[in-house]
């Protein structure tokens, strides 16, 4: 599979001698885009190897890995439950674009509180699932997992072992390990986390085969599907100038940072740097709802 790399053009980066290219990601499929294609190629593989035809996940109100894992069930032949954090979207998931999607797709849902979706990893509560829905293939949060990792090992080719630095937007760190454990020695991994909290390096740290990586955790903007004014407008303006979209909760964040650090010249001139669009656009209709609640500009679409 090979997914162009595009160069960015844009007056910062000539000023100071930093080249980026961005890897196109989001364009792998028209619904299971980017990150999360890599993260269900060997799942699925796996489910279908152990004769299970159900997929069971977990994921809130406009989770990329829900939309994903519905769109996969339906394409690969599984039945797809989403434990979906929140009770009260049980009576109003239609007017969620992300659920939606899901339900268009076959997805049948599971409506969880808080305290049961934390309860996400206890045995007792998926023996209750299990009992509830049968026998299923489990799907992590998030969909990382060992073999998710080795799907994102995949995204870096041969030809990606002239860049310097490789960037990448942080979840739940499994793409993140991926591309660590797929990178030349010579190359910097640096992630993005989209949420607050140290614990993700412990997360990365679990699957990474190496250490020439880092967490750059000054751009999350308040935490997960945090925004703010300063973003819409630099995403917006990122789109006009590039065509490119990006999504909010992920790559926006990761992109405002890289372009944060350029310009305070943390980047020695001449570094060639390569950043993964991660997909997650299906969220950004979800994102605008929420923004014209709080009469924020909105996202361009």
């Amino acid at each position: 599979m090979n997914i162009p790399n595009q160069h960015i053009d844009h007056p910062l980066l000539k000023e100071k001698g930093v080249t980026l290219y961005i890897k196109r990601e989001d364009t792998i499929h028209p619904l299971i885009s980017g990150n999360k294609y890599r993260k269900l190629k060997y799942n699925l593989v796996e489910a279908k190897n152990q004769g299970h035809a159900t997929l069971l996940t977990f994921g809130g109100a406009f989770s990329n890995h829900i939309a994903a894992v519905a769109c996969a069930g339906m394409e690969h032949g599984f039945q797809a439950i989403g434990v979906i954090r929140g009770e009260e979207l049980q009576d109003q998931w239609q007017h969620n674009p992300t659920l939606a999607l899901a339900h268009e797709q076959g997805m049948q849902f599971h409506f969880v509180s808080r305290e049961q979706h934390r309860q996400k990893e206890e045995q007792t509560f998926l023996q209750y699932l299990k009992n509830k829905f049968g026998d299923f293939y489990l799907l992590p949060e998030g969909g990382t997992n060992d073999l998710a990792v080795k799907g994102c090992t995949e995204i870096l080719t041969e030809s990606d072992a002239t860049f310097d630095v490789v960037c990448c937007a942080v979840g739940t760190g499994g793409t993140v390990a991926g591309l660590i454990n797929a990178s030349q020695k010579h190359q910097k991994v640096l992630g993005f986390p989209a949420l607050k909290g140290d614990f993700l390096n412990e997360s990365v740290s679990r699957f990474a085969c190496n250490d020439g990586w880092q967490l750059v955790t000054d751009y999350h903007f308040g935490g997960y599907a945090k925004v703010t004014e300063e973003l819409i407008h630099f995403i917006n303006d990122f789109k006009h100038k590039t065509g490119i979209p990006l999504d909010p909760i992920y790559t926006g964040k990761m992109l405002f940072g890289i372009f944060d650090l350029v310009n305070q010249e943390v980047f020695p001139r001449n570094t060639q740097i390569l950043a993964i669009h991660t997909g997650g656009l299906q969220g950004i209709q979800g994102m605008n709802l929420v923004l014209k609640k709080k009469n924020l500009p909105l996202l361009d679409v």
